[in-house]
């Protein structure tokens, strides 16, 4: 009789032990991309750590460098800009050039071109890489071929009326910004909000938590409030 008891009893305990080896398929540290595997974590997990600032050197050198050539765009031409952005980047391998071949002749060593690591490196793009990226590029091309084709020849009434009402609105918005000042506007939200939403939010009022506990709010009124003062700073100093 003490047979079948056992016989019964090895499944779950089996099932049980079974159990504890696979890992939640969403579960990670908590800097890692969320939703997203370790194999799939490709180019949108670089964009969240970015925005997240998860390294502070890259992610303050991608702000950094984009903010100053939106404001130098707001301020300069074009040309200016990209002609200035060329003269420093010149000035600069020039003048390291320049370093390195007064060293080695006062040394008089024969270290070579200082830039000969990088001269060597094959940038040659081939045809199967073209084709691949003219490809994916064609998809999205006729994609948005086709919704432009469908909303102005009126397929749907309520998606052309979505899309009039939509530029109507963005009249008004153009008479106080400019297209760089909302791109700069608009970095500036991408690369503050998330952070300061990680930051400062309470991990008890999540949905799963609240449920739980009876909680209405979702947010800590002082987040509600940074959040509120921080949009407002940034667009006074965008008008002003």
């Amino acid at each position: 009789m003490a047979e079948p008891s056992a016989a019964t009893q090895s499944p779950s305990v089996s099932s049980s032990s079974s159990g504890a080896e696979p890992a939640a398929p969403g579960g990670g540290s908590p800097g890692a991309c969320p939703a997203l595997g370790a194999k799939s974590c490709g180019s949108s997990c670089a964009v969240h750590d970015l925005i997240f600032w998860r390294d502070v050197k890259k992610t303050g050198f991608v702000f950094g460098t984009t903010l100053i050539m939106l404001l130098s765009l707001a301020a300069f031409s074009v040309i200016s800009v990209v002609s200035y952005l060329i003269l420093a980047l010149l000035s600069v391998t020039i003048s390291f050039r320049v370093y390195k071949s007064v060293i080695q002749a006062v040394q008089k060593s024969e270290e070579g071109h200082p830039f000969k690591a990088y001269l060597d490196v094959d940038i040659t793009l081939s045809s199967e890489a073209f084709h691949n990226y003219v490809n994916a590029a064609m998809v999205h091309i006729n994609r948005a071929l086709k919704l432009i084709i469908r909303l102005f020849l009126v397929e749907d009434l309520v998606d052309s009326l979505k899309l009039a009402v939509f530029m109507w609105l963005m009249t008004y918005v153009g008479a106080v910004f400019n297209g760089i000042t909302l791109l700069i506007l608009a970095e500036l939200l991408i690369f503050s909000v998330p952070i300061v939403y990680e930051k400062y939010k309470d991990t008890s009022k999540t949905p799963w938590n609240r449920k739980k506990k009876g909680r209405i709010s979702t947010w800590e009124p002082e987040m509600q409030q940074l959040l509120k003062h921080h949009l407002i700073v940034i667009t006074l100093l965008l008008v002003l």
